[in-house]
């Protein structure tokens, strides 16, 4: 990388090491090595093994399960570098925990998406970068520079490079509307709608599909699968109405709980996340295909330490898309 070797100081914690060493590779530089090691306690220790001062540093950490250790090693391995003099740190936080919780529905709720961004500011954090947050207002929460990333044209190449035919894409809920109208906007298709009611927390009930469906093949689109209940029951909805195929593309594989069982039964043919989450090996099922968010992560930090625009980058992949 020239005068970037040096000058770029790349680290991880434990959440995401592998996406962290294709960064890496990428970018021509290797892992900052850190010692991160737990007191009997449970209590983070974490040392920065070589000299970052006056550095650039990009931390890549996921706050995703175990999202409370994720965090606070993270919080850490902030302080640790604050106290090491570097130019500027930046979080690169792919999955940021505690998004879903960006508002007050009910009384004497908390505001936990607010409470991190402070956490972060706090610690020492100058930037955050993260990919395709809950809602993009959690922005606003940061008195910091933000950056979130949209992954709409890497999905869009995707879907077109597979030749399907016919596709609708859906929005599993209201809230996913904009993600399934946006890649619509990019491929010329149509959008479908699930009218979803959650009566409790951790429960789904589906009512309707609002949208042509049948004999179509049909692509749910969300951030995020935790347990996979608002998924599945889209998907038998979709059946239930016509719909030939079922595909689904969502960001993040948090895939708690029963997620993984639910999938397998569901009438799903492939599920396409994104590594922004490291899968473990028991839920790497064969639905599950990963598409890399590492090209787009290694060119926005390269463009970040530069200080050139992204903008760029991102009409080149729309321009693609027209070709």
């Amino acid at each position: 990388m020239g005068k970037m070797e040096g000058k770029l100081k790349l680290i991880t914690g434990n959440a995401n090491k592998s996406l962290a060493l294709e960064v890496a590779k990428r970018l021509n530089i290797k892992l900052t090595p850190v010692d991160i090691h737990k007191f009997s306690d449970g209590e983070i220790y974490a040392r920065i093994l070589e000299s970052v001062r006056g550095c650039n540093v990009f931390i890549i950490q996921p706050t995703s399960p175990d999202a409370n250790f994720h965090l606070m090693e993270l919080l850490i391995m902030v302080d640790a570098l604050k106290r090491a003099s570097p130019k500027r740190i930046t979080a690169v936080i792919p999955y940021f925990g505690y998004s879903r919780q960006d508002r007050k529905t009910k009384p004497r709720e908390p505001i936990t998406a607010k409470l991190v961004a402070k956490l972060l500011e706090a610690a020492g954090v100058d930037m955050v970068m993260t990919f395709e947050l809950h809602v993009a207002q959690v922005q606003g929460f940061f008195d910091i520079p933000s950056d979130n990333l949209d992954l709409i044209p890497i999905y869009a190449e995707h879907i077109l490079n597979k030749k399907l035919k016919n596709i609708v894409f859906v929005a599993p809920d209201v809230g996913s509307a904009p993600r399934a109208r946006a890649l619509a906007r990019v491929i010329h298709a149509p959008i479908a709608i699930v009218d979803k009611r959650r009566p409790e927390q951790g429960i789904v009930k589906v009512e309707n599909v609002i949208g042509d469906v049948k004999d179509k093949t049909a692509i749910l689109i969300d951030d995020i699968i935790d347990t996979a209940g608002t998924i599945t029951e889209s998907a038998y909805m979709l059946k239930k109405y016509g719909a030939k195929d079922i595909s689904v593309l969502a960001t993040h594989p948090v895939l708690s709980g029963p997620a993984i069982k639910r999938l397998q039964k569901a009438p799903i043919k492939e599920i396409f996340v994104t590594n922004t989450i490291e899968l473990p090996k028991k839920k790497k099922i064969k639905k599950i295909k990963v598409i890399s968010i590492a090209p787009l992560l290694s060119e926005t930090i390269k463009r970040a330490y530069e200080g050139t625009p992204m903008g760029v980058v991102y009409e080149k992949l729309y321009d693609k898309l027209k070709k």
